[in-house]
């Protein structure tokens, strides 16, 4: 094959997670890389487990990526269609070849029978499969009169003796002795198609010339070879890719920060990063840039630069590369961006009701500068940005406003607060520079320290110990409302 064609095809059976989403990126990158097709495709044949609101995430994740692709439900294209449940006759059709071909047989051997043959070889501290009964005409024959009419299913016939070796694009040849593999299901008795059934047959139909995938899936491997070799189908390029492991070098949970992917989009972080981040799970472009722009991934993304050995998912390291692509975006985009976030219902991340909508843009531009350098995700520009667009006072707690310089002294943060009253009271012009040669010595006069008078005013005016530049923010607080919340504060004490 000279095309390349890779496919993103999830189950859908819940929320699209980092592992499957990785795979998504790659198979993207390559095709973006190589002008080749990005399709895909949903294997929906577990009906069991299917759940409609899986597909609609999966779609979203990957369109909030930018991962679009190039064929598929929504989209069509001359190999539809790209949903396995519309699928059936091909499988079907498949399963007959491989029947009539000598490749595979009907079974009729019954849920119990397998649960005890299953629970017997365990006993017996045996792998448990499947023991063949049905191969032969003698044992078929009675096993279907034992069914008493169900439907059968069909079994793919394996080798019993020597050996099924799979080329791996990554890893070489990877073998896998026959005796330890069974006569696998290939079609359920209720028409539907196992997955190495479906999967051979649409990678054959659709053209695949590559299959991406985690390492988790290389024990499928001989399974799909023999699947292809019976029906005769060229075998796609394998790829499978490294495992993702926690930090702590264990398998990767939500303890370690991983979450659907769209969980991160409703936690603030930006797709861009996203992207970055997921690009270098298992993928590097050397051995030191971190920052990689979309562009970048797609003019040097290679298969021969994907890393067998296990990736480690850094929920750190992510936060801190939303961070710097926050801060690189220019200053309107990010008010924007920030002006959405903040008008949402305040139960969806946005702030309290009180605060007015629409925000005011302009506004907004000159708080941006005050906060960009300090924020990693949307939420804490959202808490570092509220005492600005709060229309009057603002809740203190009254020991953060004491701090342990005044714990236990109220009187001297009172007459403290009451000079810093009066004082921004006095200023003529409310500006950044008058109020810092207001303020900046009347620690002297009282007696303090700077750093806890200073402290004391700016827990008054913005709520927090920890905030934007004090004078900066007073100016952009203004001074009605910096009177109003020392007032406040005073009130409190």
């Amino acid at each position: 094959m000279t095309d390349v064609r890779v496919r993103y095809a999830p189950s859908p059976t819940g929320a699209p997670h980092i592992g499957n989403i990785r795979t998504a990126l790659h198979d993207w990158l390559f095709a973006r890389h190589t002008g080749g097709a990005f399709i895909l495709r949903i294997e929906d044949t577990d009906q069991k487990r299917f759940v409609q609101d899986a597909v609609t995430a999966q779609i979203e994740a990957l369109e909030w990526l930018g991962l679009d692709w190039d064929e598929g439900p929504d989209v069509g294209g001359p190999h539809g269609p790209y949903v396995q449940s519309q699928r059936l006759h091909f499988y079907e059709a498949a399963a007959r070849r491989l029947t009539e071909s000598g490749h595979a047989y009907q079974c009729y051997c019954s849920q119990e029978r397998l649960d005890h043959l299953r629970d017997q070889m365990r006993a017996e501290k045996k792998p448990p499969k499947y023991d063949g009964r049905c191969r032969t005409d003698v044992g078929r024959e009675q096993a279907e009169r034992e069914a008493k009419g169900a439907p059968p299913v069909v079994r793919f016939k394996t080798p019993q003796e020597g050996d099924t070796t799979i080329q791996d694009f990554l890893r070489g040849e990877v073998t896998f002795k026959n005796e330890l593999l069974d006569d696998f299901i290939i079609l359920k008795s209720d028409g539907f198609p196992v997955y190495a059934l479906a999967e051979a047959v649409d990678d054959h139909e659709m053209r695949i010339s590559h299959v991406i995938r985690g390492e988790e899936w290389i024990s499928s491997a001989p399974r799909h070879k023999l699947l292809f070799e019976a029906l005769g189908y060229e075998q796609p390029v394998f790829v499978h890719t490294s495992t993702i492991l926690g930090p702590d070098r264990s398998k990767l949970s939500k303890r370690h920060g991983a979450q659907s992917v769209l969980e991160y989009k409703a936690m603030g972080y930006l797709p861009d990063a996203v992207f970055n981040f997921l690009g270098l799970l298992g993928w590097s472009l050397d051995d030191h840039t971190e920052i990689i722009s979309r562009q970048q991934f797609i003019e040097n993304f290679t298969l021969e630069r994907l890393i067998k050995s296990p990736a480690v998912f850094n929920i750190e390291k992510l936060d801190w590369m939303n961070g710097v692509y926050l801060r690189s975006m220019p200053e309107r985009s990010l008010a924007l961006l920030l002006k959405e976030w903040l008008e949402r219902p305040d139960d969806e991340g946005g702030l309290p009701s009180r605060v007015e909508r629409p925000i005011d843009i302009e506004y907004l531009l000159r708080i941006v500068p005050q906060v960009r350098e300090r924020v990693k995700l949307l939420p804490q520009a959202r808490d570092m940005m509220s005492f600005f667009l709060e229309p009057d006072g603002i809740d203190v707690d009254e020991r953060a406003l004491l701090g342990k310089a005044f714990a236990d002294d109220k009187t001297k943060a009172w007459g403290a607060l009451s000079a810093a009253l009066v004082k921004a009271e006095e200023i003529r012009a409310w500006e950044r520079g008058s109020i810092e040669a207001a303020y900046i010595d009347m620690h002297e006069q009282l007696g303090l320290k700077r750093g806890d008078f200073l402290m004391l005013v700016r827990v008054a005016v913005t709520g927090r110990t920890v905030s934007p530049p004090l004078f900066e923010s007073m100016e952009l607080v203004g001074r009605e409302r910096c009177v109003l919340r020392l007032r406040d504060a005073l009130n409190l004490l």
